[in-house]
């Protein structure tokens, strides 16, 4: 793999020029190279010409753990619904995802081929930021996730972000994010109109070779898609 690194990212780059790109979020407490090795699993054609870019978030400290300093895109004061939710941290990381996203446009890849994805707290933001777009993407992937600020996305889901194509996976014995969390945003999206393909796993707060499968044969499809919405040709 061609592994390009900086202080804010590490990214995977193709053979040649990118005409596609997958920016992956990672989880709480985690890195950008959390989920490195996963590119070469996927086993994308090269002809895709993919550049993944795995961001690091900055370092804040988290309520939900004490306190404790680590990576988080986000403060966490609760998991339940009904927990207050650091509107604040999410505006800052959107402006950081959007600029990311505007960084890949400026270097000659469409919109319309730019997928945004993230595991657990990584994967609540990408449909957080990608569910707002002005203009839609490619895709958003959401791995053992959940939907942040989910009162207001009724008034906030934007005609683009309602044409994006959304990719959710989780995993029924998952302790961290219990699945009716994902099951809950999944069948919010739907009422709203959004295309989700929903799959669950029996599996826990991770990622699967089944589900690896499943985001191999949907990234194929989201990253060759000429349109949004649209599908390979």
């Amino acid at each position: 793999m061609n592994v390009v690194e900086t202080s804010s990212a590490v990214s995977v780059e193709p053979e040649g020029r990118a005409s596609a790109a997958v920016v992956w979020l990672h989880g709480l407490g985690a890195d950008g190279y959390d989920f490195l090795p996963i590119v070469s699993q996927l086993e994308l054609p090269a002809e895709l010409a993919v550049r993944f870019v795995f961001p690091h978030a900055p370092v804040r400290p988290v309520t939900l753990n004490g306190g404790a300093a680590m990576r988080a895109w986000y403060d966490l004061l609760g998991l339940d619904r009904a927990a207050q939710q650091d509107v604040a941290g999410l505006r800052a990381s959107t402006q950081l995802m959007n600029g990311l996203i505007d960084t890949q446009v400026a270097a000659g890849v469409a919109r319309e081929r730019i997928v945004v994805a993230g595991f657990s707290q990584g994967g609540a933001l990408a449909l957080h930021v990608g569910l707002r777009q002005r203009n839609a993407l490619g895709g958003i992937m959401a791995l053992s996730a959940y939907l942040p600020l989910a009162a207001q996305l009724e008034q906030e889901l934007t005609p683009a972000g309602h044409s994006t194509q959304v990719l959710m996976c989780h995993g029924s014995h998952d302790p961290v994010l219990a699945l009716g969390m994902g099951s809950q945003a999944c069948t919010q999206l739907r009422a709203l109109g959004v295309s989700v393909s929903w799959h669950e796993y029996p599996m826990a707060h991770e990622v699967c070779a089944a589900e690896i499968q499943e985001i191999s044969g949907w990234l194929r499809a989201r990253c060759a898609a000429s349109a949004p919405g649209g599908s390979a040709p």
